[in-house]
C-alpha cells in the first residue's frame, strides 16, 4: 500500500481553473471531462495555454465546471461534452455556457486574444511553453524565449493532455515543496494534478521512483507510471485569488532538478505522469498500491 486518493481534480477546459470530484470513471483518456474542451488562438493555431504566461496567463483566473444533465452541444452549437455543458465563471463572477453561441467573443474580449473554443484538436495541436528560468528572471509579462511542442506524447489521438492523460502529486511531495519555501505552504492547486495520493511516506519527492511502474486504485483501475513532471512556469503564477509565488517553481529548480524521461535534460520536476493501463472507476478514499510487485520500491517509498 502506497496510501489513499485524498483529492481527484479534472480542469474542464485546458489551462483554466478546475474542479474537484467525489468519484469518476477513468478511461484511456483520462478522468471523465478532463480537458475536454480547450481554447485555439484564432490567428496561430496554436491551443492556448498558461505555460506561455505573458499571453494566457489570464486563463487561470477563469474557473471550468461540469454541470451534469445541462446542454449538450459544444461551442456554437458544434459537438461538445456528452451529456453536460461547461459553466465558465469570468473574473467578475459572471458565467458563459460553451454551448451559447457569444462563448468566443466573451472569452476573446476577456482574455484580449482572438480565440475558438473547441473539443476537436486543430491538426498536429500544438502549445508555447516559456523557457520556466526566464520567466522567474523576467516576469510574466516579458517576452521570453519560447519552444513550441506537439500535445499528448503520450495520450490517445484527439486529446488535450501536454502528454500523458493522468497526473499524479503526493502528499509528500507538496510538505516537501511548503518545508523548503519561504512561505511554508504549498497550494495543490498550483501544480493542477488529477489524483492526489495522501502517502504513509515523510515529505519527500516520492513520485521520483515510479517511472516504469503500474499503481492498482481501487478495484479495477489500473495506471502505468511514464515520467516525472516537467514544472513550467504555471506554479508561479496567479490562480484564481491565490497570489504569484515564484518558490513555487524556484524551490523545485534548487532541490528536484531531475531528469523526467531520458532523453531529456535535467528540469524541475514534482508529481508523475501516467497512463491507463485497465479503466475503472476511481473514488476519493481509494487505496492505492504498487501492482507490480517490487517490494524494494515500496520499502524505498515508505522510508525515504
Amino acid at each position: 500500500m502506497l496510501g489513499t486518493v485524498t483529492m481527484l481534480r479534472r480542469y474542464p477546459v485546458k489551462s483554466m481553473l478546475g474542479e474537484d470530484v467525489p468519484a469518476s470513471d477513468v478511461t484511456g483518456k483520462g478522468l471523465a471531462h478532463d480537458r475536454g474542451l480547450a481554447l485555439v488562438h484564432r490567428e496561430t493555431g496554436k491551443v492556448a495555454s498558461a505555460k506561455n504566461p505573458r499571453l494566457w496567463r489570464g486563463m487561470l483566473k477563469l474557473a471550468a465546471a461540469v454541470e451534469p444533465g445541462s446542454a449538450v452541444a459544444g461551442p456554437g452549437g458544434g459537438p461538445g461534452v456528452a451529456g453536460s455543458g461547461v459553466r465558465i465563471t469570468l473574473p467578475d463572477g459572471k458565467t458563459v455556457w460553451s454551448a451559447d453561441p457569444c462563448v468566443d467573443a466573451v472569452l476573446s474580449e476577456v482574455l484580449g486574444q482572438p480565440v475558438t473554443l473547441t473539443g476537436t484538436p486543430p491538426p498536429h495541436a500544438a502549445l508555447d511553453r516559456a523557457v520556466p528560468e526566464e520567466v522567474l528572471r523576467s516576469g510574466v509579462t516579458a517576452q521570453v524565449a519560447v519552444t513550441t511542442g506537439e500535445l499528448g506524447g503520450g495520450s490517445p489521438a484527439g486529446t488535450f493532455f501536454d502528454f500523458a492523460p493522468i497526473h499524479l502529486l503526493t502528499t509528500s511531495t507538496l510538505d516537501r515543496i511548503a518545508e523548503l519555501s519561504p512561505r511554508g505552504i504549498a497550494e495543490v492547486e498550483r501544480y493542477r494534478p488529477n489524483i492526489v495520493i495522501r502517502t504513509t511516506a515523510p515529505a519527500g519527492f516520492a513520485e521520483n521512483d515510479w517511472a516504469g511502474h503500474d499503481l492498482r486504485i481501487g478495484r479495477e483501475l489500473t495506471l502505468r507510471v511514464m515520467a516525472r513532471t516537467p514544472r513550467c512556469a504555471i506554479p508561479t503564477l496567479e490562480h484564481g485569488d491565490l497570489p504569484r509565488d515564484t518558490a513555487a517553481l524556484r524551490v523545485l529548480a534548487d532541490h528536484n532538478r531531475v531528469t523526467p524521461v531520458e532523453p531529456l535534460a535535467p528540469q524541475p520536476c514534482a508529481g508523475a505522469y501516467a497512463q491507463v493501463l485497465h479503466p475503472g472507476r476511481i473514488r476519493v478514499g481509494d487505496v492505492v498500491r504498487l501492482a507490480d510487485g517490487e517490494p524494494a520500491l515500496l520499502a524505498r517509498l515508505q522510508l525515504a
